[in-house]
This record gives C-alpha cells, structure tokens and sequence, in this order.
C-alpha cells in the first residue's frame, strides 16, 4: 500500500473508535448503582460461575410477575414480548331477560305410518248384571194349514148356507172352526185355498168362496145327466182375524153337492205360503 492509501485508512480508524468508544465504555445504570452501594468491585468470575448467575437472575425474574405499569427491553432475556390479555367472562344470568308470550301454535305436521297391531290386552273384568229388558210379544206361530171334508149332501133353500164340514183331516192349531164351518186367519201372509165338490145330476151346482162376507169366486156347474167332480182354487192375502168359507147359493136355482157316509166327495183345504213378517 502506498503512502497514499495510509492516510484514507487511518481516518477510518480514528473515527470508528471516536463512534464506538463511548458505547463500549458506558457502564449500565444499575451496575453502577450496585458497585456503588457495595464500594468495592468485586472480582471477575469465571464462564461457569457468570452462567449460574445469570441463569438465577433470569430465572427469578420469570417467576415474578412484574407489573402491568412497569416496561420492558426487548433484549432482555426472559421477558416476554407481549403481556398476554386476559379473557373477558360474561355473566349470563345477567344478561337473561323476561319470558316472553307464549307464541301461536304451529300447522299440523303430517300423519305417520300406520303402526302394526299391537298385542291383544289382558281380559277385563267381569261387568255388573244388567237389568230385565221390557216384555216381549206373544208367540206366533208361522204355520197354518187346515183340511176338512163333508160326508152328507146339501141341497138348497130359500137362504143362503154356510157349508159345514164334519170330517177333519189337518187342521194346524185349531184355526179352522169345524162348528162354524170357517177358516180364521191368525197369522197374516198369503195363503191358498182349495174347493172340490161332486155335482148332482139333473141339478145346478151354485158356490161361493167368500172372505168376510164377500164373494171372492164361483164354483159352478150346469144340469147335466150325469154327475162330475167340480174344483175351483186361489190365493188370498189375510189380515189378522180375516175369515174364509164356503157358502152354497140359496134357492132360486134348485142346486145342490153330493155326497155320502161312506165316501168324502166333497172337501176345503188351505195353508200359509208366506207370512206377513218375511221380507
């Protein structure tokens, strides 16, 4: 280097150790107030005892909390950067208010599934005996039918002639009178009815089927030589207590039935085909 470049690099120098000696001279403030109070300067320690120290410092200074008020150098070892803030706790049962109105009721939601059927319950127990109901109607029969016949002849004469039977062959229930010669209707229906009759010969046979002293229909027959077998039938629909018979026209007409003891030539027969009650 020549004598040139000597004078640039001593300035350099001299004004790095104007700049730096100051710094490296000073001595913190809290040393100095320690060398003070203690009047003397202690000796020098070696690495290992200045390590023990300084980690007693340190550790020491963590353990105390210091003071929000006080401040920190950030090259100070051990001291936090930031003091952590503590979480704000907030009473609740503060902050509840009243209970409110109650609010309207909702739409109804939608049906669910039908569930399976459950398992039958045990069986209750027994009830009390009721009362006797209320009386109820007499017995009726649903059956009529009646059969009779008449072994003497009739003729005729100036009134009219209920034919009276003396031979019964059926005659259900007793509901045909074999002394008046009449059928009493005691169960209402419908019923049919049956005439037969042996003519006379040379004489008019004249008869009436009637119904509460009605004509309901003839059984007839002209003068003829000789002597026939003569029926007529029908169907009648009875009330309760209606009545049915024969009656032999009287004498304006000379008519007459034949019969006799040893055979039934003459006979009335009628039976319930439907009762009233049946739909």
């Amino acid at each position: 280097m020549g004598p040139r470049g000597l004078g640039p690099a001593l300035a350099c120098c001299l004004l790095l150790a104007f700049a730096c000696g100051p710094v490296l001279g000073r001595v913190p403030h809290t040393q100095l107030e320690q060398q003070q109070q203690q009047g003397t300067r202690e000796p020098p320690l070696d690495h290992a005892e200045r390590d023990e120290e300084k980690h007693e410092k340190y550790s020491s200074r963590q353990e105390e909390e210091p003071p929000a008020s006080r401040c920190f150098r950030c090259c100070d070892p051990g001291t936090p950067m930031y003091q952590a803030i503590p979480v704000p706790q907030i009473n609740i049962t503060i902050l509840k208010g009243e209970k409110g109105d109650r609010g309207d009721r909702g739409v109804q939601g939608k049906y669910g599934k039908t569930g399976s059927v459950g398992a039958r319950g045990h069986a209750g127990p027994k009830g009390q005996k009721g009362s006797m109901g209320a009386p109820g109607d007499r017995c009726k029969n649903h059956y009529a039918a009646f059969s009779v016949g008449r072994k003497k002849p009739l003729h005729s004469n100036d009134y009219y002639q209920t034919v009276i039977f003396d031979t019964e062959f059926v005659n259900l229930y007793g509901h045909f009178n074999m002394f008046t010669g009449k059928f009493y209707c005691y169960v209402p229906g419908i019923y049919f009815f049956s005439l037969n009759v042996h003519t006379w010969n040379q004489k008019e046979t004249y008869l009436h089927i009637m119904k509460n002293g009605e004509e309901v229909v003839i059984l007839y027959a002209q003068v003829s030589d000789r002597s026939i077998m003569q029926s007529q039938s029908l169907m009648l629909e009875l009330q309760d207590q209606d009545e049915v018979w024969v009656r032999l026209f009287k004498g304006e007409r000379e008519n007459a039935i034949f019969s006799d003891e040893f055979d039934t030539y003459i006979t009335f027969s009628g039976y319930l085909v439907k009762p009233a009650t049946e739909p």
